[in-house]
Order: structure tokens, then sequence, then C-alpha cells
């Protein structure tokens, strides 16, 4: 079964599409900049159902990253901004889907986590 569907299958549908595109922005970062694309590191992923709450913890075996303070701006300051504040199109996308992101000291793990009684609706509709 490939990985993404591993990830997603205790996510409940309205959401599945969505998450699963946060996941593999999550899954391709760790990879290409974390592990710079170097075959002999790993990227590994953790899942767990806390009450009720989804967690994924994703590390990798990279130098790290210091990650901006906030991705909630606006989509398209990513584009047209050179500032250090700016947000990456994949950081923005995992704070518009997850309701907490956080990294460990070094930006070596990430912790995705999405609420299941939540009154959002879906991004993707």
């Amino acid at each position: 079964m490939p990985i993404l569907e591993l990830l997603t299958a205790d996510v409940p549908s309205r959401w599945k599409a969505e998450v699963r595109l946060g996941l593999q922005e999550a899954l391709v970062n760790a990879a290409k900049h974390g592990n710079k694309l170097d075959p002999a590191k790993t990227v590994l992923v953790q899942f767990m159902v806390e009450d009720d709450r989804l967690w994924w913890v994703i590390s990798d075996e990279g130098e790290g990253f210091h990650p901006p303070l906030c991705c909630d701006t606006d989509p398209f300051i990513y584009l047209h901004s050179d500032s250090e504040q700016e947000c990456g199109r994949g950081l923005y996308i995992l704070h518009r889907i997850f309701d907490q992101v956080q990294w460990n000291a070094h930006g070596t793990e990430l912790r995705l986590c999405k609420f299941l009684h939540t009154n959002m609706p879906p991004l993707l509709s």
C-alpha cells in the first residue's frame, strides 16, 4: 500500500485530499531539503491517534532549518517577497491544512496535528 494511503487511512473523507497533499509536501521537503536527496539518509514517519487528534511526526537526517515564526499570511507573499519572514509554498500549505505545525529545536523533526472535532470546512472543495 502506498505510504500516503497508509498515513491517511484514519483521516475523515472530508479532509483526506488536503491532508494527503500536506503530508506529501512534508515528505518531499524532508527528503529534498532535509536529506538533500541523499539515498543513504532516511525519512522516518510516525503516526498516532491521541484522543480527538491525528498526529504525524516526520523526521529527517539533515542539518535542520529555522522555520519562520508565522506562515498564515497572504499566500502570494512567497512569490513576491525577498523577506526573511517569507513563507514557502510548502510551509504555507502545512499551516493552512493542519491545526498544529511544530518543529523540534534542530529543525529536523516536524509534528503535524489535525483535530478530528472541528467545524472548519475542508480547504479543497
